[in-house]
């Protein structure tokens, strides 16, 4: 683990409470997080929910591992309609962690653990692999450097199972976007499928570590095997989105 792991080193976010929803910051100007009061564990920004598509070709993961706690949204969906799935997420900031019973999520045990340590040296010196690997790690001036690097992404396919996909938050407006996705193909071979999120500032990349991307679109449409029916309707609209790019990427 490195040597950056002192609580003066990060940015302390701010919570910001309205009406039906809760949301973590680290400027005004932009959202990290968003709780909806009501449904604590539902995905309420679009880019998440996206993201969860990585189900469509890993429908039922032993072991998902995430860099980039956040408001913990994907953690608490995972852990409540993942029931057989074993969930690490990795934090660098100990001030978002200490903001984990703000946004209700759940207490370490036997299958869902919150890791203090950084991303890049989580999947370098990697103890365990998994069946998917979801990159959403943002501080306040944006992706850290470290989790942008070749041999970064050359990490995480290595701490992949066979058949196992990495699912990248990417900002459209980065500087260096294209080559960070470029990056990413270099890493899996070319089998990568980028999709956009909807909101015209997010694209989402899925890498595979084998053939998955070349399945039938038609093939995505059934419920994943590992997925409650209650989170399944959560992510209808997400994975059609997904099933459309991966037609348009086999035409």
């Amino acid at each position: 683990m490195p040597d950056n792991l002192d609580h003066a080193d990060h940015v302390r976010p701010f919570v910001h409470e309205g009406l039906t929803s809760k949301a973590l910051h680290f400027s005004i100007c932009e959202i990290q997080s968003r709780m909806k009061l009501d449904d604590p564990t539902a995905l309420d920004l679009e880019y998440t929910r996206t993201m969860m598509g990585f189900l469509l070709f890993q429908p039922d993961p032993r072991q998902i591992a995430m860099i980039g706690l956040g408001g913990g949204s994907m953690a608490k969906f995972c852990h409540r309609y993942l029931p057989g799935t074993r969930i690490q997420v990795v934090e660098i900031n100990p001030h978002v962690i200490a903001l984990r019973d703000e946004f209700h999520v759940p207490a370490d045990d036997h299958r869902f653990r919150v890791i203090h340590g950084d991303g890049a040296q989580f999947v370098r010196y990697r103890s365990t692999r998994c069946d998917a690997l979801l990159v959403d790690g943002f501080d306040s001036s944006g992706q850290p450097a470290r989790l942008c690097t070749q041999r970064f992404y050359d990490d995480c396919r290595e701490m992949l199972q066979p058949g196992g996909m990495l699912v990248v938050n990417l900002h459209y407006g980065h500087r260096h976007y294209d080559t960070l996705v470029e990056r990413i193909g270099r890493s899996f071979d070319g089998a990568i499928l980028v999709v956009d999120d909807g909101d015209s500032s997010n694209s989402i990349v899925f890498a595979c570590k084998g053939h998955a991307l070349d399945a039938v679109p038609g093939s995505v449409a059934r419920r994943p095997a590992g997925l409650d029916r209650a989170g399944a309707g959560q992510l209808q609209a997400a994975f059609a989105l997904v099933g459309r790019a991966l037609k348009d990427r086999q035409a």
